[in-house]
């Protein structure tokens, strides 16, 4: 999740489930460290709103001038082009050879197109001019009244050699006069403090000084300082409204972040969005590490090694001195003089144990080495002492803390140097304390806060647990990175004792929110909405995980590779994804798929899936000459020896990656960034692989008529279908007894809350013809009276292809007249045919609580489908309580786990209201629906299809033997020694009282 404080990005590792509360309007912009912990701990942030009301809507001259550029064009709520590309070609050629000049004389010549004149034109200001190899990024900004634009009113352009590949803007045309402002700086931020719920009394606030632009405020009510700024907000309808830009901040109980735009005229929000995101001479410093991390046993054997600046000593095993850092890492580079700590140019690291406040940066550096051998002692002894905040914190050992503070201190600086050679530098905003006069602002390194909140953090309200988070200011201002330690919480996250500091899948996750928040639309705005910030979770897994393969520090033990946090989560295969990126079936039409609904985390391992393909089909087409097994060549590639052309596939695809980030608009859906990705090889490698991203695309719904309304579209359309391959057309018909009606399609594994591919229902734009690009897919298909079958289907090139799908009749389907009794609350919904709702029961033990279903008729059943997938939280629900779940949340700790089948046929004498009546006809696995540590996940609670001893029935009865809770394994017992709370899902919990099914489905054939 990754949260915006007046341009601060805070990414929360994603552990936290943050339950939907209906559609948002603006996309969340908090990216976690991307550890969805999705049990049942929530964050309580008011959701993003954004007030300008209305879109205007592109002029016919406007359509017309895109038409005749034969572009692709997305048109944003100003009614300026989102986003601008000629697929396979330029949007314009015989240009200056300077990017700036090219780019104003495009916009001149597209005047009809961006409804700019060369006055207007003239007047946009630089905001930034990126070389991406041969070719630029340029970003130009609107300003009224002496005011910049803000967060609109941008237009980027991706520019080579006189040619424009890419266009993508916010800008406005309807401007209309700038009104002075009536209110004062302080007036906004009270009003930005009170819609932020915040208790401020006007006579305490006092205004301290200003810096760029900003005023910045204190009060004895609030625990931060508070800043504002005039701006100029467009708005759609409107025209342009003088605002004062605010970020408010508190931190008391728990973190509170946001940046507001109060209308200076009104006092009206315009937008809130919340501002939290929840891996020379000779010289001789030296820093003991875990490349990757400690031994996946979790063994206490140390297997770090010694990474040294220069090569000066025998025992070193990876010499660091490079062009990125330019001076060792414990140097201070104003001055040239070693620090002998853990503070340095790119990054400075400290222990912050007694705060759990994420916005606080720790005091304590890691204990002095005059000789700048930074080797300190691990015991692994957070893992060895089970948890146990008593015998760790005050003893010798003080819990590791000097090894984890060198540890992230090294790992900082190591993705530090790595991305420099990707593009993150000086001109594009990254994080240095002295930037050697190469550009952008200074006073910003990564600032690592080591097991922080590791005293006070812990039960009862785990606030400095199982994370991990990044907070991104605007440029010249100190990042803050939060790592936590690990440890089980009932009911919400089963993880080992573990330290979050030596993950460094975690650590580059958090590293690279500061990537795409400075990049994308930077410095200071950063990405934005739903699939905005879905794709900031992504792209923190992604180059994460490409650094440690790009190394070759990969697996450490029997981890899946492709997994992001398998060390502090105890999950070597899926780490703390639902997914990992190598074994997804999730695309496009799967938005909201999560049992969560719209959340950033869940929603990015499409984006994570879909790279994954492009990386593995570049490598594929790369490998003979450019061999992706040559690890001498991938660490060559790695440390900036060679440009991308020379570089395995892989390679490639990180660098098209980081190219992307410059060509995007403020807030990008998926559909925007598949376009500047294609744009970005069409400049830096000419094109040469627009059909590998093309196909790939399409495989995962992305593509050529894929879209979204707005990046918050929890429905945007996919398309399978690709231009550079021989698609199919496929028909699609449901066929059943009794012609099944409102049949839907759905490729993947989803059908609650995903798109359909086809349907059978008039009333919607979905037809039951469409093109795919050849390749086998698993599909989904349902409809009312016939629940749901799952198969999968070879589509073959250019075959016209006719594919049936038999639906049988489910018997216990409330739309055939099935009813349903028993315990609990929406009975109907387990027998709707659909998983989008679930039944409940809430109260008593969970054993034995039952449905029992009366059929349309007398029935031979033979199978079930059974689902015990969750779907969102009711945006009318009170907010969970953060530790233990609230009673009536969606805990996935609740959903059912092992269930029996009973049967009754109804006969003169047998009525089938006495429990005598019914026969057992089948028990579940005790694992039917088998989720393992750290927590339930939606793709092992999805619909399975369960045989049964045939039997003649009139009434077919679900009864519970076990829910997650009681009945998961990895959830039973005291798992740590930390006095404070019993981990026991049953006894430290409520779970062991809710039991959730979202579908009882009734066959008679096999």
């Amino acid at each position: 999740m990754m949260l915006v404080l007046a341009g601060a990005i805070v990414m929360l590792l994603g552990i936290v489930n943050v339950p939907a509360t209906g559609k948002q309007q603006q996309a969340s912009r908090t990216s976690s460290a991307d550890f969805d912990f999705q049990g049942e701990i929530h964050d309580h942030e008011h959701a993003d709103i954004d007030n300008r009301a209305g879109a205007r809507s592109p002029s016919a001259a406007q359509e017309a001038a895109a038409a005749s550029l034969g572009a692709e064009v997305i048109w944003n709520k100003f009614g300026t082009p989102q986003s601008l590309i000629k697929h396979g070609g330029y949007l314009a050629t015989g240009l200056p050879a300077d990017a700036e000049a090219a780019a104003r004389r495009f916009l001149n010549s597209n005047s009809d197109l961006f409804g700019l004149s060369s006055s207007e034109v003239a007047a946009l200001d630089v905001r930034r001019d990126v070389r991406m190899g041969e070719a630029s990024s340029i970003t130009l900004q609107q300003s009224f009244g002496g005011l910049d634009a803000t967060p609109d009113g941008l237009v980027t352009l991706g520019v080579k050699g006189g040619k424009v590949a890419f266009a993508s803007s916010s800008l406005s045309t309807n401007q209309g006069r700038l009104d002075s402002a009536e209110l004062t700086a302080k007036e906004a931020l009270l009003i930005a403090a009170g819609d932020s719920e915040l208790d401020v009394d006007s006579g305490d606030i006092e205004r301290t000084g200003s810096a760029r632009g900003w005023t910045r405020f204190r009060s004895d009510d609030l625990t931060h300082a508070q800043l504002a700024r005039l701006v100029a907000v467009p708005t759609p309808t409107d025209g342009v409204r003088a605002a004062y830009e605010t970020f408010v901040i508190n931190n008391v109980a728990e973190p509170v972040a946001y940046t507001h735009y109060i209308d200076a005229i009104t006092g009206d929000v315009l937008i809130r969005n919340h501002a939290v995101d929840h891996l020379q001479e000779d010289d001789p410093s030296r820093w003991t590490v875990f490349e990757n991390t400690p031994p996946m046993d979790y063994s206490s054997t140390d297997t770090r090694v010694m990474w040294c600046w220069t090569a000066s000593s025998p025992e070193c095993d990876r010499i660091l001195e490079n062009d990125a850092a330019r001076v060792p890492w414990d140097v201070d580079a104003r001055t040239n003089i070693p620090t002998l700590t853990s503070r340095g140019n790119q990054a400075r690291t400290t222990e912050n144990w007694l705060n759990n406040n994420p916005f606080s940066v720790g005091v304590n550096f890691a204990t002095p080495r005059p000789g700048r051998n930074y080797d300190y002692p691990w015991t692994n002894q957070w893992f060895e002492e089970r948890c146990n905040p008593d015998t760790t914190f005050t003893s010798l050992e003080r819990n590791d803390i000097d090894a984890a503070i060198a540890n992230l201190f090294a790992m900082h600086n190591r993705m530090h140097d790595w991305s420099y050679f990707l593009g993150f530098t000086e001109e594009t905003w990254n994080l240095q304390d002295f930037n050697f006069g190469e550009g952008g602002r200074e006073n910003d390194p990564e600032h690592g806060n080591a097991q922080a909140g590791g005293v006070t953090g812990g039960p009862p309200t785990y606030a400095a647990r199982d994370n991990a988070n990044q907070i991104t200011f605007p440029d010249g201002t100190l990042a803050i990175t939060n790592m936590y330690l690990w440890q089980p919480i009932p009911a919400a996250f089963y993880s080992p004792c573990v330290d979050g500091d030596y993950d460094m899948s975690v650590i580059g996750h958090e590293y690279t929110h500061a990537i795409t928040n400075r990049m994308i639309a930077g410095p200071d705005i950063g990405l934005s909405g739903p699939q905005g910030g879905a794709m900031g979770e992504s792209w923190s897994d992604l180059v994460g995980i490409e650094y440690l393969h790009e190394y070759d520090f990969v697996p450490v033990g029997n981890e899946n590779p492709f997994a992001v946090g398998p060390y502090v989560t105890g999950d070597p295969n899926a780490g703390i994804r639902n997914y990992a990126m190598n074994d997804s079936p999730l695309n496009y039409s799967d938005i909201e798929y999560d049992i969560v609904g719209q959340q950033v985390h869940a929603d990015g391992e499409i984006w994570s899936a879909t790279n994954y393909d492009i990386r593995e089909a570049l490598n594929d087409r790369y490998d003979s000459s450019h061999p992706s097994s040559d690890t001498a060549l991938q660490e060559r590639c790695a440390d900036g020896e060679l440009d991308a052309e020379e570089c395995p596939g892989n390679r490639r695809w990180a660098q098209l990656m980081f190219d992307s980030y410059l060509l995007m608009p403020v807030a990008p859906s998926m559909v925007d960034a598949r376009n500047a990705l294609l744009a970005a090889d069409l400049l830096r490698f000419d094109g040469d692989n627009q059909d590998i991203l093309w196909n790939t695309f399409a495989t995962r719904g992305l593509g050529v008529d894929a879209s979204s309304d707005t990046n918050a579209d929890p429905n945007p359309i996919p398309s399978f279908e690709s231009p550079h391959a021989d698609n199919a057309t496929v028909t699609w018909r449901a066929i059943g007894q009794g012609n099944p009606r409102d049949a839907e399609l759905f490729v993947g594994h989803y059908e609650a809350r995903a798109m359909p591919v086809a349907d059978r229902d008039p009333s919607t734009p979905t037809d039951q013809t469409f093109e795919m690009v050849p390749g086998t897919y698993d599909f989904v298909a349902r409809a009312d009276g016939y629940g749901a079958e799952r198969f999968t289907f070879r589509i073959r090139p250019g075959r016209r292809v006719n594919l049936n799908t038999r639906l049988d009749r489910n018997f216990a389907s409330i739309h055939n007249g099935a009813t349903a009794t028993g315990d609990g609350v929406n009975l109907e919904e387990l027998i709707d045919d659909t998983e989008e709702t679930n039944w409940a029961s809430r109260e008593g033990a969970v054993q034995g609580k039952q449905v029992t279903v009366e059929l349309e008729r007398n029935t031979q059943v033979r199978r079930v489908q059974v689902s015990a997938m969750l779907r969102p939280p009711s945006p009318t629900q009170p907010p969970p309580a953060p530790q233990p779940p609230d009673p009536g949340g969606q805990s996935r700790y609740s959903a059912l786990r092992q269930f029996e089948i009973l049967t009754c046929r109804e006969t003169g004498r047998v009525e089938c209201t006495d429990d005598a009546d019914f026969e057992l006809v089948f028990t579940s696995p005790d694992d039917a629906f088998p989720s393992i540590a750290p927590r339930p996940r939606s793709p092992e609670l999805i619909l399975r299809e369960f045989a049964v001893e045939r039997s003649q029935a009139t009434h077919v009865r679900l009864r519970v033997v076990h829910n997650q809770c009681t009945g998961g394994p990895d959830y039973q017992g005291d798992q740590d020694d930390d006095p404070r709370h019993n981990t026991d899902c049953d006894e430290g919990s409520t779970q062991g009282t809710f039991v959730r099914a979202a579908e009882l489905q009734v066959f008679s054939n096999r």
